[in-house]
């Protein structure tokens, strides 16, 4: 991709016009603020800069450009952030040899999986597929409005259909709507038959699968999904996320169900924010999408042994990546669609009444236990791993006590027993990652004056702060060392619209005070050597710079 498209992109949009439509922001100095679309926030902590054409959020750390800021907040890779973007600012892209074909060739895929969405839409009236849809409960609304269809009980009536509008076989089958015959290479046929379809949408809304419901008892594959393509990566997508993300913004948490029918009723009945897995497990990948949105994750999956088990692996891998998780308990046999279209007011109290995960297992292995011992067993197996999973400190320790008190234990016992989790499992990937380091208050305060000379050049408090920062350090200020943008946005905050001259004097005093302790500390090391060494004239000269340096502090503090 060439990069001058990338400029005449940001040359043509502006910061503002491409945020509004997510953030409602109002001036505060230099900056535009508002509510942080990444996470939830009473207090709005996200900036925005009209000049920088940038952003950055003080309370979950985001920020970037107009570009970054597209891929997560539409949940979409550069590509398709540089193309959202380049539409909306009518700016042609332009695509290296090798890129054209890629692109090219993704283009007819993406062609292609549109086009079969429409064609399965158009079987559906007064197929089997729509009676089977609005038998189990769905509205004419919610089939229309997700675009369901039908796929023929043919051989080849897509081929043909895709076929005859130019799509070649080769297509077809990379895009994985056609297969060929094991026994007859050579012979294609589509892959999807007699089933009702359910398109897959990636983060911007373009089909990209589908999964097929069978509809004869006697097809062995219930629901059939689409294979990994070059459009489709199963770890990449969760159903029904395209339309649930502002929902999932608004209400704070994600609702993850089991399957597509789950998601439909969920949205019928005004759960909106609902998204399910299609047919494989949670991976860290679908934990990073739901993340982007909330750090709260609320599961409803089937309350059955399989169901419960994919609970616990989804509840710990979300844990693990510091989100909250609560569950809802579902009557026994039954499925979210299930339950929605015999008693949608039913689901509502159940979702309400979502347990923290726990406490959820707490109660869901106690019904099933009787035998104290055997309790004992599960809960070390199921339940003290999603503790061990828990990044804050205080909940882990509520969790521990929870526990204690559903089985009659002492906090200690618990926590012993999780201490052995632990050690086998949080504290060997805790040891594996950096210890965060935390700036120096010279070097933190450095970079605020340095930044708020970047950001107010040629000012009378750019100019006092050079003179200082000269007269403190001996040293230019460095003009054309790169700011990081979250110190650009902190001098802005801290500064204000138009500031004066001497609206950074109180930092200066207490940076000049942090640069003479930090050289007094050194001064104080080197005249210890000096004593080692014996040498007086070292020790003479050291001990000048001490007092010279305790001198400066003390007229600094005064």
């Amino acid at each position: 991709m060439a990069g001058d498209t990338v400029q005449e992109v940001k040359g043509k949009l502006s910061i503002e016009e491409v945020v509004k439509p997510y953030v409602k922001l109002h001036r505060a100095g230099k900056s535009l603020v508002g509510l942080c679309p990444f996470h939830k926030e009473k207090t709005p902590s996200f900036h925005v800069s009209p000049e920088r054409g940038s952003y950055h959020c003080f309370g979950c750390g985001e920020g970037g450009d107009i570009f970054s800021f597209i891929e997560k907040v539409e949940g979409v890779d550069f590509k398709g952030a540089l193309k959202m973007l380049a539409e909306k600012a009518g700016v042609p892209l332009d695509y290296a040899p090798r890129d054209q074909v890629a692109a090219s060739k993704r283009e007819r895929l993406a062609s292609a999986m549109a086009r079969a969405a429409q064609w399965y839409e158009s079987q559906l009236l007064g197929s089997a597929a729509e009676s089977y849809a609005k038998g189990r409960g769905l509205s004419s609304v919610t089939v229309e409005g997700w675009g369901l269809g039908f796929a023929p009980d043919t051989w080849r009536a897509l081929l043909e259909a895709l076929g005859a509008e130019g799509y070649t076989v080769e297509e077809l089958v990379a895009a994985g709507l056609v297969k060929e015959a094991a026994e007859k290479p050579g012979t294609y046929y589509d892959r999807f038959r007699n089933r009702l379809m359910f398109p897959i949408r990636d983060g911007s809304g373009k089909v990209v699968a589908f999964t097929g419901r069978a509809l004869s008892v006697d097809d062995p594959a219930k629901y059939l999904n689409s294979p990994e393509t070059d459009l489709y990566h199963k770890s990449d997508v969760l159903f029904g996320l395209d339309r649930a993300k502002d929902a999932i913004r608004t209400r704070g948490f994600t609702l993850l169900v089991e399957g597509q029918m789950d998601v439909l009723h969920a949205h019928q009945a005004g759960f909106e924010n609902a998204v399910a897995l299609s047919g494989t497990a949670l991976s860290n990948k679908h934990v990073a999408l739901m993340k982007r949105y909330s750090d709260n994750l609320m599961l409803a999956l089937d309350a059955d042994s399989a169901g419960l088990k994919a609970t616990a692996a989804a509840a710990q891998l979300a844990l693990r990546e510091d989100i909250r998780v609560k569950a809802a308990r579902l009557p026994p046999g039954e499925d979210p669609a299930d339950l929605i279209t015999r008693d949608s007011k039913d689901f509502a109290v159940r979702v309400k009444a979502a347990s923290p995960i726990t406490e959820f297992f707490l109660g869901v292995l106690a019904e099933r236990q009787s035998d104290s011992s055997r309790l004992l067993r599960h809960v070390e197996a199921v339940v003290l791993p999603l503790i061990a999973a828990m990044k804050s400190p205080m909940e882990r320790e509520h969790a521990v006590q929870v526990t204690a008190r559903a089985l009659g234990l002492s906090n200690e016992s618990v926590r012993e027993s999780l201490n052995r989790v632990q050690r086998g499992t949080s504290q060997a990937a805790q040891s594996q990652r950096p210890p965060a380091v935390q700036p120096a208050p010279v070097s933190s305060r450095r970079q605020i004056l340095v930044a708020a000379v970047h950001a107010y050049p040629g000012s009378t408090l750019a100019s006092r702060v050079e003179a200082e920062y000269i007269r403190i350090t001996g040293d230019q200020v460095p003009l054309k060392e790169t700011i990081p943008e979250p110190a650009l946005f902190q001098a802005e905050q801290q500064f204000g619209e138009v500031p004066g001259e001497h609206a950074a004097d109180e930092l200066l005093r207490a940076f000049e005070e942090a640069v003479i302790r930090e050289a007094y500390r050194e001064a104080v090391t080197n005249l210890r050597r000096a004593e080692s060494s014996g040498d007086v004239a070292v020790i003479k000269q050291a001990g000048a710079r001490c007092a010279e340096l305790s001198a400066r502090l003390a007229a600094s503090s005064a």
